[in-house]
């Protein structure tokens, strides 16, 4: 039986061909626009990438700080290239290259050798040996490039040694908590001085240009003067307030300056080591250990956490390099060319601090208005820390300061 003619009508498929031709007409057009413009993007990506090309390295003002496993006791950096060595108080060694592009400062080798506490760290005056003392009453000598012992002298000390002096290339000046100071050839490995007339650890060495007279300072508040040619003990300073912590030579070896754990510097004359010739105070907690800079400028550094600039004649804190934030710093070195200033504090960091133009600062003989919020001058972009905003805004008020401050100099000679 046939269908009825109105069905098949109904059911004709040509009635239902514009519903497919829709998108036939339609949606070629809005894939083909989105592919255009996914190809247009990616066109403008791959040639931005091409005008970048290779990132260039950044290069910042001072290397990249050096987080460390452990607190580091002593820093010490090479004398002839961008490298230093640290000793922390598990008593391991650190070697580092150091550098200012971004990414380059790297470890270079690590030793365990000592038992514990490593408390000072020396290169040799070539660069080649490194000497390390500890709490485990040993010496050790190091060869620098690979980190190997070459040398160990067990029991060096009956007590923990706690300071390290190269005298020359063969001798070498150790001082230890009881108070015992041993001079050592080591192409014999043996003690040619060893004497006691501290009541307290020896706290730090110095030795004349001439390689004649070894300078001590100890925790019992006094000097000691050594000898070494003629192998004797000469004399005690008399006792300060306080222990004496760190030492140095300054004006071409004319002055001996004592740090202090009252934060008094104080100044003997050469060859009148009996009696301090002038002593000062900088407000900080501590001098804990000293870095000359040029022949009257020296950095200090303090329990407070802060490093300081100090002028000699006229004495007085010139302004702060930087500071490890509420953390007490143990030592402070410089670097071989002068441009930096390391430190290693209680926060497991060494720090770099850029002091190329502290050599440039000129001390005037009269006192400055002291700040109203009564911090210290910035002496680097760092000093205040590193997100300090105001940092690099610091140096034109200080300016405008100092002209105010000239005026009213002025003004007062001229009413006088």
């Amino acid at each position: 039986m046939a269908a009825p003619a109105e069905h098949v009508e109904t059911s004709d498929p040509p009635e239902r061909d514009p519903e497919p031709e829709a998108p036939e007409t339609s949606d070629p057009e809005t894939s083909d626009r989105e592919q255009k413009e996914e190809e247009e993007e990616k066109e403008k990506e791959e040639d931005d990438e091409d005008e970048e090309g290779p990132q260039e390295p950044i290069i910042r003002d001072t290397p990249a700080d050096i987080k460390l496993e452990a607190i580091a006791n002593t820093v010490a950096l090479h004398p002839t290239r961008d490298m230093l060595v640290c000793g922390d108080v598990d008593g391991d060694l650190y070697a580092y290259a150091y550098s200012c592009t971004e990414g380059e400062t790297r470890e270079l080798w690590s030793s365990g050798h000592h038992l514990k506490s490593c408390r000072q760290v020396r290169f040799s005056a070539d660069g080649l040996q490194l000497y390390s003392v500890s709490r485990d009453k040993a010496i050790h000598l190091l060869d620098v490039e690979r980190g190997q012992l070459v040398t160990r002298i067990r029991g060096a000390h009956g007590a923990p040694i706690n300071s390290l002096l190269l005298v020359d290339e063969n001798i070498l000046a150790t001082g230890d908590d009881g108070g015992t100071l041993k001079v050592w050839d080591m192409r014999k490995g043996t003690a040619i001085m060893d004497l006691k007339q501290h009541e307290d650890y020896i706290s730090d060495i110095a030795v004349d240009a001439a390689k004649r007279i070894l300078l001590t300072t100890s925790g019992d508040g006094t000097m000691g003067v050594f000898n070494i040619k003629r192998r004797r003990f000469e004399l005690l300073s008399e006792y300060q307030t306080g222990d004496l912590t760190s030492l140095a030579l300054m004006k071409r070896g004319k002055k001996v300056i004592c740090g202090s754990s009252e934060g008094t510097v104080y100044i003997f004359n050469w060859n009148g080591f009996g009696a301090t010739s002038d002593r000062f105070t900088i407000k900080a907690e501590s001098v804990e250990c000293i870095a000359p800079i040029t022949d009257n400028i020296m950095c200090t550094a303090s329990m407070d956490g802060y490093i300081r600039a100090v002028n000699l004649f006229p004495n007085r804190v010139i302004g702060c390099i930087g500071q490890h934030v509420g953390e007490p710093v143990e030592e402070i070195n410089k670097s071989w060319d002068s441009r930096f200033l390391v430190s290693s504090a209680h926060d497991q960091l060494l720090k770099f601090w850029d002091i190329s133009e502290l050599k440039n600062t000129k001390v005037t003989e009269y006192r400055k208005r002291k700040k109203k919020d009564g911090r210290m001058k910035s002496l680097t972009k760092k000093a205040h820390g590193e997100n300090d905003f105001f940092a690099g805004l610091m140096e034109e008020p200080e300016k405008k300061e100092e002209e105010e401050e000239e005026e009213e100099e002025d003004s007062d000679s001229g009413s006088d």
